[in-house]
């Protein structure tokens, strides 16, 4: 399976119908296939294709109960839907538009016709891609920039509250960083800065911890459902990653690109003397303290003495 392909939910009741468009589209597209409503609704939620056609005429839930249901859910709410029906009143044309249909293709279909309306609602999704992606994207690395990550936290966050979950959350630091690109300069500087991020981004080993540029030489990690010795763990694994790239710091030591890493742990409550901004504060003062103790080692909260 082509993993670059965009993907199409086709639901009709009729065999025929799905083999016909199958085979209209089968070259371009990875194809869904459903046969009712219900079915359409369980489908589209799982694997949340790019594009749906539908029949509007099928027995159980009607394509106008089905596209009522999808635009009311918020994993669904955003997929465009092209109708395809034998229905050919102004009506119901009028009532699938109100209800978020994005075209229609009448039956008998015509091949040329599938293919050109399909293809312009696949333009449509990928260039709104494109920009989402672009919006979230620090340029210069490829990882998430900083306005992406504190989405990402603030959803994390409430998701933690809701499920009394820890969540941890680290701030790093290429440590002596000025130094490096007085040496080598500045776009020596970025390329040490992308394969850094690069080796944080690679030492997640699940799909929903998620990395950041935070500004300049700072990157950000959110590791949900972690508890102090996880974070300390993956932590260590960046470190580890960062030091045996072995980037020469200068000229004059031995000595190489390193991070540190300030880290915070905990499970969120609805206490507002301590909320998200603190939550950062926090990781922002354990990394100053691994600063402080010598560099290229992380710190918890816990670790800083109190005073």
């Amino acid at each position: 399976m082509d993993a670059k392909k965009n993907s199409i939910l086709i639901v009709d009741d009729s065999s025929l119908n799905i083999i016909a468009l199958s085979n209209i589209l089968k070259d371009q597209y990875q194809l869904f296939v459903e046969k009712d409503g219900a079915s359409c609704v369980a489908t589209a939620r799982k694997h949340q294709p790019d594009l749906i056609l539908l029949d509007i005429i099928m027995p159980g839930m009607s394509g106008f109960d089905v596209i009522s249901e999808l635009k009311g859910n918020n994993v669904t709410c955003d997929i465009p839907i092209i109708f395809i029906t034998g229905l050919n009143n102004t009506a119901d044309e009028e009532k699938g538009f109100l209800l978020g249909a994005a075209d229609y293709i009448n039956k008998p279909f015509s091949p040329s016709v599938v293919k050109l309306r399909v293809k312009n609602q696949i333009q449509i999704v990928n260039q709104i891609r494109l920009i989402h992606n672009i919006s979230i994207t620090d340029e210069l690395t490829g990882i998430g920039n900083r306005r992406f990550f504190y989405a990402q936290l603030e959803q994390e966050w409430q998701r933690a509250l809701r499920h009394r979950a820890s969540l941890a959350f680290m701030m790093m630091d290429i440590d002596r960083f000025k130094p490096y690109n007085d040496t080598y300069g500045h776009l020596q500087g970025d390329k040490a800065l992308k394969v850094v991020a690069e080796t944080i981004k690679n030492s997640l080993s699940r799909a929903i911890d998620k990395c950041a540029r935070w500004g300049g030489e700072e990157f950000a990690v959110i590791l949900p459902d972690t508890d102090l010795k996880g974070a300390r763990e993956v932590a260590e694994r960046m470190r580890s990653s960062v030091e045996k790239l072995s980037i020469p710091l200068d000229d004059k030591t031995n000595t190489c690109v390193t991070i540190s890493t300030g880290i915070q742990c905990i499970v969120p409550t609805h206490d507002e003397e301590y909320n998200l901004k603190n939550f950062v504060s926090d990781a922002d003062m354990a990394l100053y303290h691994a600063k402080e103790l010598g560099r290229n080692r992380s710190c918890a909260t816990e670790d800083i003495p109190r005073r």
